[in-house]
């Protein structure tokens, strides 16, 4: 048994809270002081993020690092935090990007930085406070958290269009977490009916026998939909994904990243921590519906990503698609497929993020995003084209790059219960194919359309860019140690799902 020391998801969470207060005593003027604060709180969470990983003990699936503190003893609430093989990399994902972004973004916003970086410092505190968070009020109040900053980075330094995408992106999002509200009070009264006592644990909440009935008045079933729903705003899923492409065109380049790196999991990691364990037999009831959407929107979000004429927006659209992979995995409750579609959540963030960079270090040299405008750029960027290149290459799934392993997993598994899901599924990657590789030989290569500025990549670009294609080669030519330390709680999981319970590190497991 390794050592798991208790305070680690609590310091994780609020280290990120902490530099941004400190950076309140900066004087705005000294931007310089600012980002060195930032990038150093950034550079703080991914050391204390390996500390996580290589204490993390992946042979158990049950709550590692867990800190429980009494906080509301009349509902039962407390600060209850801790991490299993689900949300580890789900932490590390969101704070290497975090770390990534504000080196990004120290070359990129000049207006307003010190309130630029305490949102976004706060914004990953919160992130990583959803997914540590036991207590079923603690995980809803850092989801509703996240609104604020984010609501500030896409109003304050998006483009045009910011206020329009904000109240849309708010809208949609608040509407979604009073659903998934309604769904906690309910599952926390079942709770307190059988067993007498009121509590927001969710480890205690996984116990409660939700009723089922026949037809849509099945209680079970409605609670289900009520979560459901919420995640299905956040993934996004067809038909409520209207929301993304505006949120990611108005978004800066950094917020982009954020929303499509980390902020579209939450959805998907709601759908394996609560949806499935908690209403499992709605789960198996509305499986095949849930990968039939998650289907949809594999070629919805494909086709529409062909006809984009704005970079962001091919690439928004294609997020639509990956995550419909992820959808499909996890709704086939396979346990090959499952895994997969966590490994893909990681890869997707890794990539896509990525791709949003590249983005964001075009329109800084060009001035536009516009794909008929561009052209020829390989000749004057040289190594930008290489690295966009290895990017497009793992977006489609190339063997040898991240994207590869997830959609590989998630077809496998999904072909061993679903042969026809899995085989239609394999049209989206064609089609991702296609209008990549378009793309890229339409802005790559040709007549050289638009005289950029800034010449090739600077040395802040090439960190961000360069770590980044790191990881797209190392987690598609060695996933072991990623899978091996998440195969213990997707196993768990998958087998267990109609009466999941979990234990804290060291405790006997329940049956």
């Amino acid at each position: 048994m390794k050592f798991s020391p208790t305070f680690l998801a609590t310091l994780l969470v609020l280290v990120p809270f902490v530099g941004g207060i400190a950076l309140l005593f900066v004087p705005a003027r000294q931007t310089r002081f600012i980002w060195i604060g930032a990038i150093f709180t950034g550079a703080v969470e991914v050391f204390l993020g390996g500390v996580l990983y290589a204490l993390f003990d992946g042979t158990s699936h049950a709550i590692q690092f867990a800190h429980r503190v009494e906080w509301i003893p009349q509902l039962g609430a407390s600060w209850f935090v801790g991490i299993d093989g689900i949300s580890l990399f789900l932490v590390l994902l969101t704070a290497f990007l975090v770390f990534i972004s504000l080196i990004y973004a120290s070359c990129s916003i000049s207006q307003n930085v010190k309130m630029f970086a305490l949102f976004f410092l706060w914004l990953e505190g919160a992130m990583i406070g959803a997914f540590v968070a036991l207590d079923i009020l603690l995980v809803y109040i850092f989801w509703e958290m996240m609104l604020v900053p984010m609501y500030f980075l896409i109003g304050v330094w998006g483009g045009d269009r910011r206020i329009y995408a904000t109240y849309k992106f708010v809208l949609y999002t608040v509407v979604g977490g009073l659903l998934m509200l309604a769904g906690i009070l309910y599952v926390v009264y079942m709770h307190e009916a059988q067993f007498g006592v009121l509590t927001t644990n969710l480890l205690d909440l996984y116990k409660t026998q939700i009723p089922v009935a026949e037809g849509w008045k099945n209680p079970q079933l409605l609670a289900f939909l009520a979560f459901f729903l919420a995640f299905a705003i956040k993934i996004p899923l067809f038909p409520f994904h209207t929301w993304l492409p505006d949120a990611h065109v108005e978004a800066p380049t950094v917020g982009s990243v954020i929303l499509a790196g980390i902020l579209l999991k939450m959805g998907a990691y709601g759908l394996i921590r609560f949806s499935i364990p908690l209403f499992p037999e709605a789960a198996v009831e509305l499986s095949f519906w849930l990968m039939a959407l998650g289907l949809v929107g594999i070629l919805y979000g494909a086709m529409v990503s062909m006809v984009q004429p704005d970079l962001k927006k091919l690439i928004a659209y294609s997020s639509i698609s990956h995550m419909g992979f992820v959808v499909l995995g996890i709704a086939s409750l396979n346990e090959t497929a499952i895994q997969g579609g966590l490994y893909q959540m990681l890869s997707h963030g890794v990539s896509t993020g990525a791709l949003f960079l590249a983005v964001g270090c075009i329109y800084t040299r060009c001035h536009t995003r516009i794909i008929a405008k561009l052209g020829g750029l390989s000749g004057a960027i040289p190594l930008f084209a290489t690295f966009f290149l290895i990017l497009v290459l793992s977006s489609i799934g190339l063997p040898g790059t991240n994207g590869f392993v997830g959609e590989f997993l998630i077809l496998l598994g999904t072909f061993q219960t679903h042969k026809w899901f899995a085989a239609a599924a394999v049209l989206g990657i064609v089609l991702g194919a296609v209008y990549m590789l378009q793309m890229f030989q339409r802005v790559m290569y040709g007549k050289l359309q638009t005289h950029g500025e800034g010449g090739d990549l600077n040395w802040r670009e090439r960190a961000a860019l360069g770590l980044l294609v790191a990881f797209v080669f190392l987690m598609g030519l060695y996933p072991r140690p990623i899978l091996e330390k998440m195969t213990a709680s997707v196993s768990h999981l998958a087998r267990h799902y109609s009466d999941y319970q979990l234990s804290l590190y060291g405790e006997d497991i329940a049956k």
